[in-house]
């Protein structure tokens, strides 16, 4: 009999991660163990592996980790779903058989595909693509364990689904006990990113000290019955379980109320939070709504290439040293770059005690699709300058070829045009059927801003908003988003009031010119913007200085801003 809750850990937010987490959460209890390795970038790496050998395109990381340690989580009966297998999952289940064989243990292994949409990139208008992948659900994976499997092995599925699947298997739950599944996604999202719900990227770190914060422990999620769950991790690891931290990954790379998957559209909005106990956050509440009709295909291609040249500055007349070069560079480059783009960073400081301290930072950046004239003609042509333009100038490094980019374009398919496949570990093969009932998603509505802000007569402090405000922000394809949320209904009551989006821009003038959306989560008390188009063509396109997004929140926590008195008392 299943015992309620189940406790689902997360070994990996990412193809790169902490190699020692397996190890570290068999240390302690847990069911079942999770890992996401598929982000955007990845899925492009992933696709030019492949595209050098067909026989690749997974996550080999997670093959040598398991090697370490499978006779111990097979001894525990500890089973592992991951979405390591990338392009090529039957490839990857393949090793993982071979390597039980060859330890001689004993372990189940299934795995799920038709996420690979690749053949049919013409038809959805990315002629030439890397990857086209389809984002699928958790009920495959649910087949491959109620069929026996020990570890199952994915492609492209909605991340959350690593954590849905095991709660379907051991529950029991159908296509529409929405609200468990909603709370499911809930649990699942905030555990997907490993450390950042454990007091990694945390906006409010400087509160503890650097020891608690030096190695944190990854996420546990345990999920009941009815899709209510208790966010943790391991008694005596470090990092910290908070309210905080599990509302900042919550508002990780979302947009409005609604967050839309395969099996389920979990209402953010509906989320409660509670502390119950030391390293322990009660997620209960969740309203789930029928899935839209559509799936979402995230497609890869390469863009064409990029090369970059930096120059130091040193010292007066900054900007003019910056235009004067930008200049030359760009009268020296003849036939230009089709696209061409300078970012000076203003690191340098006034009458400075170090030359590091006294120096910015110009960047130039060149795309095209002729990779000749983004190698060693630019970068060439910039070094070449060195004795010929202003004062102290020094290339940041020697000239270099140019490289190929990738762009990211999505899409949305019916669902009934996705094949979906359980192989079972006995060879069965089990088509999954899209779900029965959908509903459309509408469309979500922009909120400027509301109440008051706090009255014109209150007295205020000018201090950057990361006094009381915290964020989260990440790319989403070439937009991004950022989530801003109090402590307490005093300070959203005035945070929701002052940060609206004309406020946003003018604290963020680079988004000025951008289309922006802002939604508000009272029960989180947080309110999360989208900028569009900020990343240019994606996190590969490496158009910005943050070209994922992720400092964007802390840049908007260090504006100044008139907060009252009374909530800065409180902070």
């Amino acid at each position: 009999m299943t015992h309620d809750p189940i406790r689902i850990g997360n070994i990996s937010g990412f193809y790169g991660d902490r190699a020692t987490a397996l190890g570290e959460m068999l240390a302690g209890p847990v069911d079942y163990l999770t890992g996401d390795y598929l982000a955007e970038l990845t899925m492009l790496i992933l696709g030019r592996d492949r595209l050098k050998d067909p026989g690749t395109g997974y996550a080999k990381t997670f093959l040598r980790a398991l090697k370490e340690h499978l006779a111990e989580a097979r001894s525990r009966n500890v089973k592992i779903v991951v979405n390591a297998g990338g392009l090529n999952p039957a490839a990857l289940a393949g090793q993982v058989s071979a390597l039980a064989d060859e330890l001689g243990v004993a372990a189940a292994v299934g795995y799920v595909d038709g996420d690979d949409l690749i053949a049919r990139a013409a038809d959805l208008g990315v002629p030439g693509a890397v990857t086209a992948n389809a984002y699928l659900g958790a009920f495959g994976i649910a087949d491959c364990l109620t069929a026996g499997a020990d570890i199952v092995v994915t492609g492209r599925v909605t991340d959350a689904s690593l954590t849905v699947a095991p709660a379907i298997a051991e529950f029991g739950w159908g296509r529409e006990d929405y609200d468990a599944l909603a709370g499911a996604v809930a649990a699942g999202h905030v555990i997907e990113c490993s450390a950042q719900a454990t007091g990694g990227n945390y906006a409010f770190f400087a509160r503890h000290p650097v020891q608690q914060l030096l190695h944190p422990g990854f996420p546990i999620a345990e999920v009941a019955s009815d899709g209510s769950s208790v966010i943790t991790k391991h008694d005596g690891t470090g990092g910290i379980v908070t309210v905080g931290t599990v509302t900042a990954q919550l508002l990780y790379e979302v947009t409005g109320p609604r967050y839309a998957g395969p099996d389920v559209t979990l209402r953010l909005d509906s989320l409660q939070l509670e502390q119950v106990g030391t390293d322990r956050v009660a997620i209960t509440g969740a309203i789930g709504e029928p899935p839209s009709p559509t799936t979402k295909v995230a497609t890869t291609a390469l863009g064409g290439f990029r090369n970059e040249v930096g120059f130091l500055l040193t010292g007066l007349d900054i900007e003019a040293k910056a235009a004067l070069l930008e200049a030359q560079l760009r009268d020296a480059l003849q036939p230009a770059p089709a696209d061409l783009q300078f970012r000076l960073a203003r690191t340098d400081h006034p009458d400075a005690s170090t030359e590091a301290a006294a120096s910015a930072v110009l960047t130039c950046v060149a795309w095209d699709g002729d990779p000749n004239r983004v190698g060693r003609a630019f970068s060439s042509a910039a070094v070449e300058l060195a004795l010929s333009t202003y004062p102290g100038a020094t290339p940041t490094a020697p000239p270099q070829k140019g490289a190929p980019y990738g762009v990211y374009v999505p899409c949305f398919v019916p669902n009934e045009d996705v094949p979906h496949r359980a192989h079972r570990p006995d060879g069965t093969v089990v088509d999954i059927a899209p779900p029965a009932r959908t509903a459309e998603l509408p469309a979500p509505t922009d909120e400027p801003g509301g109440g008051t802000g706090g009255s014109a007569e209150a007295e205020t402090r000018r201090v950057p908003l990361g006094a009381i405000v915290g964020t989260r922000s990440g790319d989403k394809g070439g937009s991004a988003n950022v989530g801003a949320w109090v402590e307490s209904d005093a300070a959203f009551a005035w945070l929701r009031g002052h940060l609206t989006t004309d406020r946003l821009r003018e604290l963020l003038p680079e988004t000025a010119d951008l289309s922006v959306a802002r939604y508000e989560l009272p029960h989180l008390r947080a309110v999360n913007f989208v900028i569009e188009d900020i990343l240019g063509k994606g996190v590969a396109h490496g158009y910005r200085f943050d070209p994922q997004a992720k400092g964007i929140g802390e840049w908007l926590r260090s504006r100044h801003a008139d907060i009252p008195v009374s909530l800065l008392e409180g902070a």
